[in-house]
């Protein structure tokens, strides 16, 4: 019985991981993991740090950020 359900389960895993590609399969091919999704504070946080914006600039689209529309 185990002869018979061995080679069908690895069977099945192999048929899965080529249909399904999973978190291991994307870092074997080098493909980058999708990003999450960033929260925009952090992003502006991100951007004064580099420069990007002005502290003027920060602190307006941080309090546009905390308003509840």
């Amino acid at each position: 019985m185990l002869r018979l359900v061995l080679p069908l389960l690895v069977i099945a895993v192999i048929v899965l991981v080529i249909v399904r590609p999973g978190p291991i399969v994307r870092m074997l091919r080098g493909k980058p993991r999708p990003a999450l999704e960033e929260d925009p504070r952090e992003i502006l946080k991100r951007r004064y740090a580099a420069g990007e914006i002005d502290e003027d600039e920060y602190f307006r689209r941080m309090s546009g950020l905390s308003q509840d529309w």
